[in-house]
């Protein structure tokens, strides 16, 4: 359904819900002598939901908007047969029993309103529930079906699962508009979210009710990549909230921790700890040392000590994260995910590639539990697991898993976004591994195409992006623009990192590499000592890197 008609058009859903609610009371009383009775409604499938169709008979059935239906199968059938005419859909007869006794969803006979009479026509209210009890050819051809269902009341068990699911899942604690923000936010939707909040915000004439809307407001933002903008709301809501709660209170770690995750996207890693670690602190007091939200404290504290190339206090971090989430939450919990992502993530950075390995493939089997095979998040997992290969020195593999991300990515994501690039660098790597520099080259060249559409001109991706080119380049034997893609890549992690994170040690040892295979050997040996340097201040002391030289 379409967004903006849903914002637009929103009172009178509800005005047409409640309408059927109060005709539905009023015809379908215990008095009602037929407590059961049969509609029918024709429409055309186009023939990848009818397939979906198929696969789920004994299933539920949900419609998603206003079903009309009509009590006459002759003014039903002519909607089938026009359907039927079109080669790209498959026409469907639904029959439809409905139980007045068990009934909990509305609908009514809309007859005497109705412009058209004589289609005896009746109204069911937005996502009625069916179930799908029989699907039957009508004609020799396959173009005609007819469909039973029968509907579902409360006492459905797969229904009530399902309904208690949404539940959760679509902010039980909110009502109205309120809650269609967050929806919307939930759906990727987030320009027209920020529209009903921007409403809210004018309509609000309580200063308590402000907090909540600035929070979704910079959440909007910060998905938005408007990360000022993202701080402003955030700080907004904070100002409230330190005026008038106490000052342990659950919201004020709720608002640190939100921006925090901004800085944190900022590359401010400084102001994301210590905002992270005032949220962490109010937690430490407010909730028992089990519960969910201090996980996503420490686990949010464990990015950032990772994204500063503090590995030691990140593998900490996660670790506590992790233990909480294994007490408090299911064996296959996504979060549970996170955190053996989050854990893999660290050993690989540490180059441990087998336990990063160990991690990455446990966070995979929980992926592949819940989520369809063509998920962007199955495509990160297959993504990291190319990685790890990849360093183990196991090419082959690493481009399988590789091209399974890829494969998952195109269908999913839009060409300029930045995960593509991800991919798209990793297959130039093992494609320059290989010995097969031209594609390497090519594949390096579209990820940093991609970056400087989508990232800042001082972004660490796109130091890496540099860095690879720079490798290509130097295994080509074309040592000047190895050196020029090298030292663009010193520049940007110089200005984006700290003066001891290990990336900085890569680039200062690859331009040393350049000029001591290029013969200039006292500026090698003076890059040189830089890597070593900065390798004793950020890398275990049987670090790889340490040993080479």
């Amino acid at each position: 359904m379409d967004i903006d008609i849903i914002i637009r058009i929103g009172f009178f859903i509800n005005d047409l819900h409640r309408d059927i609610q109060r005709l539905h009371s009023q015809q379908f009383d215990d008095h009602q002598p037929d407590k059961t009775f049969t509609v029918y409604r024709g429409q055309g499938l186009s023939k990848e939901d009818f397939s979906k169709m198929i696969k789920t008979k004994g299933g539920l059935l949900s419609f998603n908007n206003f079903l009309s239906t009509s009590k006459n199968p002759s003014t039903a059938l002519e909607f089938v047969q026009q359907a039927a005419t079109n080669p790209d859909l498959v026409g469907i007869l639904f029959v439809m029993t409905i139980n007045c006794t068990d009934s909990t969803t509305p609908f009514a006979s809309v007859s005497d309103v109705s412009y058209f009479h004589k289609e005896d026509e009746v109204l069911f209210s937005v996502h009625t529930i069916f179930r799908i009890e029989d699907i039957k050819a009508m004609d020799e051809n396959n173009d005609l079906y007819q469909v039973n269902l029968t509907l579902t009341n409360d006492n459905d068990q797969d229904r009530r699962t399902l309904t208690d699911h949404i539940r959760q899942e679509t902010f039980p604690d909110v009502e109205g508009w309120y809650r269609l923000g967050k929806l919307l936010i939930k759906m990727g939707q987030s320009s027209k979210a920020e529209e009903v909040y921007e409403v809210l915000l004018h309509q609000t004439t309580q200063e308590s009710d402000k907090p909540s809307i600035y929070q979704q407001l910079g959440r909007i933002k910060d998905d938005q990549g408007e990360y000022q903008e993202a701080l402003t709301y955030y700080k907004q809501s904070l100002a409230i909230q330190q005026n008038t709660l106490s000052s342990n209170h659950p919201d004020l770690a709720m608002s640190y921790n939100n921006i925090g995750l901004v800085y944190y996207n900022m590359s401010d890693y400084q102001k994301a700890l210590s905002y992270h670690e005032k949220a962490l602190a109010i937690r430490q007091q407010s909730f028992p040392s089990n519960h969910p939200d201090l996980a996503s404290s420490y686990n949010n504290i464990g990015n950032v000590y990772s994204s500063m190339g503090d590995y030691p206090n990140a593998l900490s971090s996660h670790e506590k994260a992790l233990a909480i989430r294994e007490q408090s939450l299911p064996s296959s919990h996504p979060d549970v995910g996170g955190s053996y992502y989050n854990i893999g993530l660290v050993y690989y950075n540490m180059s441990d590639y087998p336990k990063a390995l160990s991690y990455y493939e446990k966070d995979l089997a929980i992926l592949q539990q819940s989520l369809p095979s063509n998920h962007p998040d199955l495509g990160v997992s297959y993504n990291n697991i190319g990685l790890v290969y990849y360093n183990m020195g196991d090419c082959s593999k690493a481009l399988l898993y590789h091209e399974k991300a890829l494969t998952i990515r195109q269908q999913a994501l839009p060409s300029n976004h930045p995960d593509l690039s991800s991919t798209y660098n990793n297959i130039g790597n093992v494609y320059s591994n290989m010995g097969d520099y031209q594609k390497a080259l090519s594949f390096h060249e579209r990820a940093l195409a991609i970056k400087q559409q989508s990232f800042s001109s001082n972004h660490p991706s796109l130091a890496m992006s540099y860095n690879n080119i720079g490798a290509v380049y130097y295994k080509m034997g074309d040592y000047p623009k190895a050196l020029s893609s090298y030292v663009k890549a010193l520049v940007i992690r110089q200005e984006s990192l700290p003066s001891h994170h290990p990336n900085l040690g890569a680039s200062y040892n690859n331009i040393g590499m350049v000029y001591e295979t290029m013969g200039k050997y006292s500026k090698a040996h003076s890059f040189y000592e830089r890597a070593v340097q900065n390798g004793q201040q950020s890398l275990p002391t049987n670090h790889p890197t340490l040993q080479q030289r």
